[in-house]
């Protein structure tokens, strides 16, 4: 039987834009992984951690977007961000100060 769905060319333009920005990521930083994560009716979040431990994340407008944009670029994808992969993150001073460190008694960030 043929497949008779339909495919949305802005999709499919998303798709293969974030595709270019995850793999831009990836040879940026040695190779990557990534884990997708649904965020309700604003989309799907790509979290993308580098092989040297940088990270950074994409928002897609949507799950499928996200899954077929990190199946393009052929990254390894995570079911979930913990563990070893989560591990793999390095932090710095930015980072304890823009999300940790108000927490932990850090100096606040400027507005």
């Amino acid at each position: 039987m043929a497949d008779t769905q339909q495919v949305d060319p802005k999709d499919e333009r998303r798709v293969a834009r974030i595709a270019r920005q995850i793999s831009s990521f990836s040879k940026a930083h040695g190779g990557a992984e990534g884990q997708v994560a649904y965020i309700g009716q604003r989309g799907a979040r790509i979290v993308l951690v580098g092989e040297d431990g940088t990270w950074g994340d994409l928002v897609a407008p949507s799950y499928a977007v996200a899954e077929k944009a990190v199946e393009k670029s052929g990254i390894t994808v995570h079911e979930a961000f913990d563990g070893e992969f989560a591990g793999k993150v390095e932090t710095g001073p930015y980072e304890w100060t823009r999300m940790a460190g108000i927490q932990v008694g850090g100096k606040r960030a400027a507005r």
